[in-house]
């Protein structure tokens, strides 16, 4: 039940964002058609549906407050196998499950470790280990009075892009008005198994097939840290996957169009020319790659140097 509970939680929220939580106060954003500025969810469209007991809701609560006791805290203790691999490597260690499991072992088995640590995030492969006595992990933290939780980012594209359709739907927005401009569906940045363009290419149009509402003009991918040419090549992918596409599909990418055109200008005035064909370059290879005709170049050079950075914000 305890290590349950913090998936039933998650889809709390996004039950709220759905329009099956209480009511909530909005503002008509532009291409709404609706001229009121407060709705509730029913008078939108939505419904309002209490799907929790009062058990339910009374196991929540506890457990949220047992979290955020005084003095205790989270051991974020989710860190993928690539993550892990790079804290192994720097005590000379070899990246496999069994010294992953050692590591955690240490950290779930320390000796009063419970009065200071309420909860523990844990990895998907490490939910299902056990000591070396035999003990399973997630009973070694509930002995502590430590609440495990998992959390599990599989397939979040596809879920975000439903609910935000539905959201958008309630509120009676114009979506003939609207683009939208998301990721692209790839391999996180740890992940140890790179995919090819063209897996990438139809994993992405998969999910939007399954969210994006074909009254949607187009649909403007951001680049998200990948080098300048793996995001052409990406867009180009997208486009030749043989699937009905019902909108455009092109570029709104930052990094993956001026990474090349700095470089080349280095703050110099006699380099603007040489810049300026740079950016056009980049630009029109993306164009093509919107078309589904990007033929390839030269991977060498900057284009094709990661623009990945840790914990980048907007």
């Amino acid at each position: 039940m305890i290590g349950s509970l913090w998936w039933v939680s998650a889809s709390l929220l996004l039950r709220s964002i759905s329009g099956e939580g209480p009511p909530i106060d909005t503002c008509p954003s532009a291409g709404s058609r609706s001229s009121s500025v407060t709705h509730t969810m029913a008078e939108v469209g939505g419904s309002y549906k209490d799907s929790l007991t009062q058990e339910q809701k009374d196991d929540l609560r506890a457990i949220a407050e047992k979290i955020v006791a005084d003095g205790k805290g989270i051991l974020a203790a989710d860190e993928s196998t690539g993550t892990i691999g790079k804290r192994l490597s720097a005590i000379s260690l070899e990246n496999n499950e069994d010294n992953r499991r050692k590591y955690r072992q240490l950290l779930f088995t320390t000796p009063n470790i419970g009065q200071h640590i309420s909860g523990v995030i844990l990895y998907e492969e490490t939910f299902n280990q056990s000591t070396d006595s035999g003990e399973k992990f997630v009973d070694v933290l509930i002995k502590q009075g430590i609440v495990p939780g998992i959390k599990l980012d599989l397939g979040v594209t596809e879920q975000v892009l439903a609910y935000v359709y539905k959201a958008l739907a309630d509120h009676h927005v114009y979506l003939e008005g609207t683009l939208l401009k998301p990721n692209m569906v790839t391999p996180g940045q740890d992940c140890p198994t790179k995919a090819t363009h063209e897996e990438i290419g139809l994993a992405t149009v998969t999910a939007l097939r399954r969210g994006v509402p074909a009254a949607v003009p187009g649909i403007t991918f951001l680049s998200g840290g990948q080098s300048e040419l793996d995001a052409t090549a990406n867009l180009h992918a997208i486009n030749t996957v043989k699937l009905l596409k019902p909108w455009k599909l092109t570029f709104s990418y930052g990094r993956a169009l001026q990474a090349s055109v700095l470089k080349a200008w280095q703050g110099k005035d006699e380099n603007i020319e040489a810049a300026q064909k740079v950016l056009l370059h980049r630009a029109q290879a993306n164009g093509m790659a919107s078309l589904g005709k990007y033929e390839g170049e030269d991977a060498a050079g900057a284009a094709a140097e990661s623009l990945f950075i840790a914990k980048h914000s907007y």
